[in-house]
């Protein structure tokens, strides 16, 4: 038999995978691969949170999407936890200076979700990131940025029971990770040298809370051709300025 603690669990994982593949929705197939529960525990769990108005059903393809009493419980707790108002003029005025897209995400747990996409001026585009999209730490340059910022024992303590060479391939060993993390601390900045797609690149710079501790972090992605050496310099001050604007932001609206 479930206990409260595990039925609660895998309620949170189901919608955070149904989440993951917003605005078109997702599959009940879909849904146990991303979540690794079996196909019948999803659909009683789906079937449940369609009940209460957690999800929704794509009446002609069946595909589920978050519903409406979610968005009434969003707003509820906007005032509480939404750091977007202040990030905003920041992420836009980030891809308006660069042109290259910029982002905000914010950490939660063991992941990254990136909460606000600027498109800059540049007309090649990288669609790694959108608003809503996961990520484990240390992968993605805001992952990577926010991992390196953390406390030595937590950043030992993830990296020793995180496998991420599964999902995101060799190039995310704890080993490689480690040296990241290590240049990351060096520069202020992460780099993400095409990692995760081939020939995108992405660039990302910690925001802190009012403990000091790296909760969010901007970050801009491009083309390979547009971050060379000295450009990802330039790059990389300016997201450090901007990183450091936004944090004295937020302490100060604490």
């Amino acid at each position: 038999m479930d206990t409260p603690v595990s039925v609660v669990g895998r309620v949170g994982a189901t919608l955070r995978e149904v989440a993951a593949h917003e605005p078109d929705g997702a599959t009940t197939s879909e849904l146990a691969r991303g979540t690794g529960l079996a196909r019948p525990t999803v659909h009683r769990l789906l079937t449940s949170l369609l009940a209460e108005g957690l999800l929704d059903r794509d009446g002609d393809t069946g595909r589920w999407l978050l519903g409406p009493e979610l968005y009434l419980l969003g707003g509820a707790a906007r005032a509480r936890y939404d750091v977007t108002a202040l990030a905003r003029p920041v992420v836009r005025r980030l891809s308006v200076a660069t042109g290259e897209s910029a982002f905000l995400s914010a950490r939660r747990g063991d992941e990254t979700i990136c909460l606000v996409r600027e498109d800059g001026s540049f007309p090649i585009r990288s669609h790694v990131l959108h608003e809503g999209i996961r990520f484990p730490l240390g992968v993605a340059s805001a992952g990577l940025v926010i991992l390196a910022h953390l406390p030595d024992a937590e950043a030992r303590d993830y990296l020793a029971r995180t496998d991420l060479t599964v999902e995101h391939g060799p190039g995310h060993s704890a080993r490689a990770l480690r040296a990241r993390v290590s240049a990351t601390r060096e520069t202020g900045y992460a780099v993400n040298p095409g990692l995760l797609v081939e020939g995108s690149w992405g660039m990302g710079a910690a925001v802190f809370d009012r403990d000091g501790r790296p909760q969010w972090a901007l970050s801009l992605t491009g083309i390979e051709q547009r971050f060379g050496e000295v450009r990802r310099r330039e790059l990389g001050e300016l997201l450090l300025r901007a990183a450091h604007d936004l944090s004295r932001a937020l302490r100060d609206r604490s």
